[in-house]
């Protein structure tokens, strides 16, 4: 089904290679057929919950085998975007997984604890599965005093094998609602996490395809980045929604299988 230009991919991983830890496919098998086709791939998820080591770890227990590098995270993109605005040091309340917080601890940056939230110099969100109304309280206080809002993506819901729950951008909703602020978003839709995935790649945008479940961020941002797209519908967006999305999207399969098949 793939193209003969194509040489490399740029794969999402929740709802394409997932649903929470359930995989779709055999795994194993889909990324054997990859490699026998000569394929570099590369990982860019907006879930930025894990570190790429806990995601390499996540997929080895999967049967598949890679290395961290090829894998860039929203959190990856976050500290990246942060770093070029703010030295080493500055103090950052975070609400948001270990993926987050060890991103911005790699820049040098200071992960404030709950209790000294009112120092930040900086606000940044992503999902947090132990999130609380203190957290969301002392957010708020920050961003309508003027703290710098910033966000790792702003997906409304999260692929699991029961159905969607509430992803980064409806917690984000919360904040946005009291305060009036909306954040800096460094994750897709923005093509930043796919131009990182390219350089790690050593690969050229014409001959990378972006390969997603989710037409408003996955398929938007490779669009973004001049890359040509693909949409699998084992995830979030139906092929309905498909054939209606502009620009068009080069591809449209069942799943991963079907794609490299």
């Amino acid at each position: 089904m793939l193209p003969s230009h194509i040489k490399a991919l740029i794969l999402d991983m929740d709802g394409v290679l997932w649903k929470s830890d359930a995989p779709i496919g055999d795994l194993p098998a889909i990324f054997q057929r990859i490699r026998a086709r000569g394929l570099k791939f590369a990982f860019a998820t907006n879930n930025g919950t894990k570190t790429p080591e806990e995601y390499r770890q996540k997929l080895a227990s999967l049967g598949v085998e890679v290395d961290a590098s090829q894998i860039v995270t929203s959190a990856l993109g976050l500290a990246f975007l942060l770093g070029r605005t703010y030295p080493p040091g500055t103090k950052v309340f975070v609400i948001g997984g270990n993926g987050v917080r060890a991103a911005l601890s790699g820049q040098g940056f200071e992960i404030l604890p709950l209790e000294r939230a009112p120092e930040a110099q900086a606000f940044v969100m992503g999902i947090d599965r132990e999130i609380t109304f203190q957290k969301v309280a002392e957010a708020t206080l920050l961003v309508r005093n003027g703290v710098p809002f910033y966000a790792t993506n702003d997906d409304k819901t999260f692929p699991t094998p029961r159905g969607e729950i509430p992803g980064a951008g409806a917690w984000l909703s919360v904040i946005t609602t009291a305060t009036g602020v909306k954040p800096a978003v460094a994750g897709k839709p923005s093509p930043s996490l796919m131009e990182l995935a390219l350089e790690r790649l050593g690969a050229r945008k014409e001959e990378t395809l972006v390969v997603g479940d989710r037409l408003e961020t996955d398929i938007a941002a490779g669009q973004a980045a001049g890359c040509p797209t693909a949409l699998v519908l084992s995830g979030v967006s139906t092929r309905e929604q498909a054939e209606a999305w502009t620009p068009k999207i080069d591809l449209i399969a069942s799943d991963l299988s079907e794609l490299v098949s």
